[in-house]
């Protein structure tokens, strides 16, 4: 039997939390026997030629898989590759897993201290595209579709995660110089700082940025409500920030290319909120690569059978199912849920209750679009109800009384559309 939906027919006015003046300060966790980095590409059926069990590595070397152009990870640890294994990712994704005992102490690779004696757009590309928050700095090599924008985000894009509105505020320095950065070393000079608007009188006047306010009540957070907001602009089907010579960075990322650029050396830290099974929150430092259990060890985190783990927050966190997944350099949070207070999803039919349609902050008939993604006809769908208004905010799954996964299927069906476009320009 169906139990009432939480929210009646009232749309929900949840507020992103924000942080006092009095920051808490993250507890440090101490390196693990293991740091796993993942190389963002396939593993070749070939062994490689650099990659070897036994090798020692320094902390802040490139990584890659052989001499030859293409992606690298940097090393977070001073020791010896233990194992280099596929790994797969969400929605297909296929990287190399390099796995490093680390040693007591950090000997720092000298490549990228070098560079900083003349920094250029390819340094900040080669060393920190991969850095705490995840710069996506890659994305300033694409000529064809050059970034003009960057905006970053100082707050946090999910529910009950205080990572990056901390180090806007605990480290501002260093994200006024990582703003100084790139404009002055990657050349984007339009860079737009959007912060919660109960924040704005904080930080305006004091970066290099033109400060904008954004409402504190979610989902304005998300990246595609940002754009909506700053650009007064909806993307196409087949269409992404890119298109739009527009860069979203998170404010860790900036911090990290400041931090990097001033002190000579690459950050390996990444702050990472944790949620527990009681509701309570932490705050962590760790290192890029440190697995889950290390984590969850610190705070006596058990877990049982069925319990849930979540990379992400409540709302659109993503399910991971093994301790031994390591903090990645967008790992803003990990949740854990006790089994008892999981809320399963089922293949109980849509009843057309119009929750999904009221709480929408795109206003789509939700209740129709999940009726073709279910079937798999996403084309058909983003055809008639509009797929690509849909700023993945979780808001619809959380109070559909059918407990219909309704956000995993419009990020399916976006994935498996965007897929498809590659390979129709192919044929033409």
């Amino acid at each position: 039997m169906l139990s009432k939906p939480f929210f009646g027919y009232a749309k929900p006015q949840f507020h992103y939390e924000l942080l006092s003046t009095a920051l808490p300060q993250p507890a440090a966790v101490a390196t693990p026997a293991a740091i796993t980095v993942l190389l963002p590409r396939e593993m070749g059926p070939k062994p490689s030629p650099l990659l070897k069990p036994g090798t020692r590595v320094k902390t802040g070397q490139r990584l890659t898989w052989d001499d030859q152009p293409g992606p690298a990870v940097v090393a977070t640890a001073t020791g010896t590759i233990q194992s280099v294994a596929p790994h797969l990712g969400d929605y297909g994704r296929k990287f190399t897993a390099v796995t490093i005992t680390p040693e007591p102490q950090d000997e720092w690779d000298d490549q990228f201290a070098q560079g900083c004696r003349q920094p250029d757009r390819q340094l900040l590309i080669d060393f920190l595209a991969g850095a705490p928050g995840a710069p996506g700095l890659e994305k300033l090599a694409n000529t064809k579709k050059p970034v003009d924008t960057i905006v970053i985000y100082g707050g946090d894009t999910d529910l009950l995660v205080d990572t990056n509105l901390y180090i806007l505020k605990s480290r501002t320095d260093m994200v006024n110089k990582g703003i100084h950065a790139l404009k002055e070393i990657a050349g984007v000079d339009k860079i737009l700082l959007a912060v919660p608007s109960e924040a704005f009188q904080n930080f305006d006047g004091h970066f290099e940025a033109d400060v904008r306010a954004v409402p504190s009540t979610y989902p304005f957070g998300q990246p595609l409500m940002l754009f909506y907001q700053l650009f007064g602009k909806i993307l196409d089907q087949g269409e992404t920030f890119d298109d739009h010579g527009v860069l979203f960075m998170r404010a860790e990322a900036v911090a990290a290319i400041g931090t990097a650029l001033a002190d000579h050396r690459l950050p390996t830290d990444k702050v990472v909120t944790v949620l527990d099974k009681t509701g309570h929150k932490h705050l962590v430092t760790a290192r890029i690569g440190t697995p889950i259990g290390a984590i969850l060890k610190m705070f006596d985190i058990t877990l049982e059978d069925r319990d849930r783990l979540i990379f992400g927050g409540p709302m659109t966190g993503t399910a991971v199912y093994s301790e031994e997944q390591p903090i990645l350099a967008d790992t803003d949070a990990i949740l854990v849920q006790d089994s008892r207070q999981v809320i399963l999803t089922s293949d109980y039919p849509c009843i057309n209750c119009g929750e999904c349609v009221r709480v929408c902050p795109s206003k789509m008939a939700v209740n129709l679009l999940v009726r073709f993604l279910e079937a798999g006809q996403y084309q058909e769908g983003a055809d008639l109800y509009d797929l690509y208004s849909c700023v993945e905010c979780g808001l619809c799954s959380f109070v559909c009384v059918s407990r219909i996964p309704i956000l995993q299927y419009i990020k399916l069906a976006k994935f498996e559309l965007a897929r498809a476009v590659p390979a129709e320009e192919e044929n033409e």
